[in-house]
């Protein structure tokens, strides 16, 4: 087949996959296929359709939700997973960080850093403990502060957990680690195939500082290494 030809309808599929309903969360996309376009086309913020709405209507987004669908887009992003192939991600967020989110995600991808798995938490029925088992980072779950009736940074889509299982929450006080599985990456938080955020020196943690975002794991009594707030 001709090159320019076999080019052409490379570049066609690949638009469809970028900006159709072909785009899946998890698949693998060909050094090839990212080539064909600028990667100003691969890390884009949508509104949230009539699809996404129905995937996340009684998960994340459900009925006793303060936000509305037009607070909140929805994000296709690439990423490095941990065998190093460029995957395809999506993520949904409060429109107020919605740039920040593609900026920093388009530099980690840049700069060949791993995040093992980006998909909807609604994948896992909204439930926390299952996404973070499977280290799949998020951002947007509705739920108010335990006892309260103040909705959490994740509640507004202003927070993210990044490869939540390497980079657990622990509670000081009480012992409570989330997700319970990770006991281990507790015990030993040294820097691990490019997935802990260890300290300051960490890229992905300068990226999201750098934006104006806050680290749980500089907390007091709640070390919350995954999570990054604004």
């Amino acid at each position: 087949m001709n090159r320019l030809l076999y080019l052409f309808i490379l570049m066609s599929l690949t638009s469809l996959s970028v900006y159709g309903q072909t785009w899946k969360a998890g698949t693998i996309v060909s050094e090839d296929e990212v080539k064909t376009m600028s990667l100003d086309k691969w890390f884009v913020a949508d509104t949230i359709s009539s699809e996404i709405m129905t995937r996340i209507k009684g998960k994340s987004w459900d009925k006793g939700c303060t936000l509305s669908l037009n607070s909140l887009r929805y994000l296709k992003i690439l990423h490095r997973n941990k065998e190093g192939e460029t995957q395809r991600g999506e993520m949904i967020c409060n429109k107020a960080i919605a740039a920040d989110l593609i900026s920093i995600f388009r530099k980690l991808y840049e700069a060949d850093y791993t995040i093992e798995r980006i998909v909807l938490i609604d994948e896992y029925d909204a439930n926390d403990e299952l996404s973070m088992e499977a280290n799949n980072s998020s951002c947007f779950n509705f739920r108010f502060v335990t006892g309260t009736r103040r909705v959490s940074k994740h509640g507004n889509g202003l927070a993210v957990d990044i490869n939540p299982l390497y980079n657990p929450c622990y509670n000081t006080r009480n012992g409570k680690i989330e997700p319970a599985s990770a006991k281990q990456y507790i015990k030993n938080r040294t820097k691990k195939a490019n997935v802990m955020i260890i300290d300051k020196q960490d890229l992905c943690y300068k990226l999201f500082i750098a934006h104006g975002f806050r680290w749980g794991g500089n907390w007091r009594t709640k070390k919350d290494y995954q999570h990054f707030e604004k």
